[in-house]
């Protein structure tokens, strides 16, 4: 009798610690994954530069490089004059006379053509060469130009240099830009005189 009580009382401490133990190991899971759950969002892993940087500035990280992408995207897609001005409307609607030599209702001696610019031979030449470079986009006057237009001003003193080399003008040449009625402008479509064939005199007007 005592011999099976005294078992009894074994197995249950056995059985008892058994539990205990699954208890008690189970909790320490639980309680581990709670731990790494907690971890997991505080990082985040970049296969581009092979580091790991905080979750807090992952949606920073992304969303800059996003916003560069598409800003750099939108300003490589415009395939406008001037800055974002319909040229093929603004000729159509340009109404100077060199809108109309543009539309081609008038004519002119065209001596070079681009997509940003047109050269033509003045009809009153005040030198053996008097070749007058336009914009095709209208600028009414250089002191109305705007920071969108510094590309095509450029363009076209390099057009002059082109057309004075092809002219022959080796010995030198002159460009101006008349601007309002002090500079004596008379067509408001900004404009560059190319002139020269002969020596110039010195000051102008």
């Amino acid at each position: 009798m005592r011999a099976s009580v005294r078992g009894g009382i074994l197995a249950f401490v056995l059985v008892s610690g058994l539990a205990l133990s699954v208890m008690i190991f189970g909790r320490a899971r639980k309680g581990l994954s709670l731990i790494r759950g907690a971890m997991a969002p505080s990082r985040a892993f970049s296969s581009t530069s092979r580091s790991l940087i905080p979750m807090q500035n992952v949606n920073t990280y992304f969303s800059k490089a996003s916003y560069t992408g598409r800003r750099d995207f939108s300003r490589n897609l415009s395939g406008k004059s001037g800055g974002g001005v319909d040229l093929a409307e603004n000729i159509k609607t340009n109404p100077t006379i060199f809108g109309k030599i543009l539309r081609k209702e008038i004519p002119a001696d065209v001596v070079y053509e681009d997509d940003r610019c047109l050269a033509f031979r003045d009809i009153n030449p005040a030198a053996p060469t008097h070749i007058l470079i336009i914009p095709k986009k209208l600028i009414p006057k250089l002191s109305e130009a705007e920071e969108e237009d510094e590309a095509v001003l450029g363009h076209l003193l390099l057009t002059a240099q082109k057309i004075a080399k092809s002219e022959g003008l080796d010995e030198g040449f002159r460009t101006v830009i008349n601007t309002d009625k002090h500079g004596c402008q008379t067509v408001f479509h900004l404009h560059v005189h190319l002139i020269g064939g002969k020596q110039l005199g010195w000051p102008p007007g």
